[in-house]
């Protein structure tokens, strides 16, 4: 569980680090692999916690 925390954690940082990227250099790859970090890392983040939340209900 440690382990997916900051698989997250830094999945996160990765997309901030992209997003920094667009902002100084302006070139519109950065931001569209930003997006598309956040978009999965959050995706596995809410089926993560989706699968604590079952654990604690079952």
């Amino acid at each position: 569980m440690l382990l997916f925390r900051w698989a997250i954690l830094l999945l996160l940082l990765v997309a901030g680090v992209c997003f920094v990227f667009y902002a100084g250099t302006g070139q519109l790859k950065y931001r569209r692999i930003g997006w598309i970090v956040l978009k999965w890392t959050l995706i596995a983040a809410l089926g993560f916690f989706a699968v604590l939340i079952a654990e604690r209900v079952a």
